[in-house]
């Protein structure tokens, strides 16, 4: 059995050029090993029984020979990918699974049936060219450039990727690599492997995006320190998948994702304080607010869009109002374009970032300045203090609330990002508890975020609409006024309804 350990990027061809040369700098010794054409097809049964084991299956043929590979599930931490494989040489281009060691397979696989009901779902076939590279310090890392197309039923996608494995020697000596290609190269880590995309295709399940960010599953067996690494990967799993969407379909709301991602990925920094100083984190928390003011402006490109889109009663009464619809599209027309919102994706900025979260979560960078009080809290588990950090925030959100008088505009909207910050504590260690009790409790808090987002938009309306001397504007106004009066008295009723609330990590 072999464990890749391999870094993933996707190039464009323009780039491909540059990187023999990069990797020579780079190198104490590079050998160039000749190109090679693989045809490869990928195996699973109808019911996709090694899909749900997390199990790939593939052939692979080149020059006449063939042989088969089995991967069994591993760990993503960014762009880092760490699977079990193994390898047999096969006669014909259809698996034998009967000749892998039994010892290999889950309990409870049924071999013999999963062999009898193979078939090939869709192939990758690419030219791959291979460099070894060996360091100065004697480490061994194949570098490998893929050329070529994943196909599944009459759909095709493109392969041009760019693969760094650890072959013998220093994890630290592959990051170093990595640094090196992202400063010199406009590309980006890859999350999704040929057999992911090539399962979409063959399934006609396209990426789309999350409408919200779902809960990191955490189980009652895991220490705080486990909890820790499973939240930050689970943010940075969320901006990669989204980043990905954005590339096949370019929207608002898919960058808004990518944001909460973010947003996850520092909040976990901050929960998990007994175990994480703030000083050891502060090069990251520095990058991760560079790359949330770099996209502040998407808040207001999707209120933009709301004014304008025929769905919604805005429209309406913004072209009733000429002068109030000249100054959205001037808005509109100095937001960053589709090009700028890649240009960061593939900027060697964003890319050290997850290089450097990846670095930091696969390291366990947290550990650097540790002393016995930090190992000891590391062992606990979580859901022995997961109850008295939601009772922490509890009481804050309580505090923002409790004012039997009803809270103006002003007030809500003061609100909603200290509202959000500790919904996010509930993203992280929600899963723990009883799904209802947490969706029923959880429910009012939402409805008022997603109001104080309606109520900003209300308000920036009302602001577009000031100073000026015209009576269709002073329509919108009143109209404007009448609507926000509506939203909050249902703001009201939510925030009645949290005062009702038992809390659901009581139980």
């Amino acid at each position: 059995m072999d464990t890749e350990i391999e870094l993933k990027f996707l190039v464009s061809e323009a780039v491909t050029p540059s990187i023999p040369a990069l990797i020579t700098q780079f190198a104490k010794t590079v050998t160039n090993k000749p190109s090679r054409n693989l045809q490869n097809a990928y195996f699973d049964t109808p019911s996709r029984e090694l899909r749900a084991l997390d199990i790939g299956l593939r052939t692979r043929c080149c020059d006449g020979v063939c042989e088969q590979t089995i991967k069994l599930a591993g760990d993503n931490v960014g762009g880092l990918h760490q699977r079990p494989e193994f390898n047999l040489p096969i006669s014909g281009n259809r698996p034998e699974l009967s000749a892998f060691d039994a010892s290999i397979w889950p309990h409870g696989v049924q071999v013999d049936a999963i062999a009898e009901n193979l078939y090939p779902l869709f192939s990758t076939n690419f030219i791959r060219r291979t460099w070894l590279v060996e360091t100065q310090s004697g480490t061994l890392i194949e570098v490998v450039l893929d050329k070529g197309e994943v196909a599944a039923n009459s759909s095709i996608e493109p392969i041009c990727e760019l693969e760094i494995e650890l072959i013998k020697g220093e994890r630290s000596e592959l990051f170093l690599l990595a640094e090196k290609l992202i400063e010199n190269l406009p590309l980006r880590m890859g999350l999704y492997s040929k057999a992911a995309r090539g399962y979409r295709l063959a399934d006609d399940t396209p990426l789309s995006a999350s409408k919200e960010i779902d809960m990191v599953a955490l189980t009652n067996e895991d220490s705080q320190e486990r909890a820790l690494e499973k939240c930050l990967n689970h943010g940075i799993t969320f901006v990669q998948k989204h980043e990905q969407c954005y590339y096949q379909k370019p929207t608002l709301k898919t960058l808004k994702r990518i944001t909460d991602g973010v947003s996850l990925i520092r909040h976990s920094l901050w929960l998990f304080k007994d175990i994480v100083e703030k000083q050891a984190t502060e090069r990251l928390r520095t990058e991760l607010k560079w790359l949330l003011n770099e996209l502040s402006w998407v808040e207001t490109a999707i209120q933009l869009k709301t004014f304008t889109s025929k769905k919604h009663a805005y429209y309406k009464k913004i072209n009733a109002a000429p002068d109030l619809a000249h100054v959205i599209d001037d808005l509109k027309d100095v937001q960053p374009t589709i090009e700028d919102v890649q240009q960061i994706f593939t900027s060697k900025r964003y890319n050290l970032l997850l290089l450097d979260l990846t670095i930091w979560l696969t390291e366990r960078g947290w550990r650097q300045s540790w002393g016995q009080s930090q190992f000891q809290a590391a062992e606990r588990n979580i859901h022995d203090i997961a109850a008295q950090l939601l009772e922490a925030d509890w009481h804050e959100m309580r505090a923002l609330v409790e004012n039997e008088e009803p809270l103006s505009a002003h007030e809500y909207l003061n609100l909603k990002q200290r509202l959000e910050r500790n919904l996010l504590s509930g993203c992280c260690l929600g899963a723990l508890f009883n799904e209802e009790a947490r969706l029923n409790f959880r429910a009012p808090w939402l409805d008022i975020v997603h109001g104080t987002f309606e109520l900003f938009t209300l308000h920036y309306l009302e602001q577009l609409c000031q100073g000026k001397d015209s009576e269709e504007l002073e329509k919108i106004q009143a109209w404007l006024s009448q609507k926000t009066e509506y939203l909050l008295s249902a703001m009201e009723q939510s925030r009645d309804a949290t005062r009702n609330t038992q809390p659901y990590w009581r139980d």
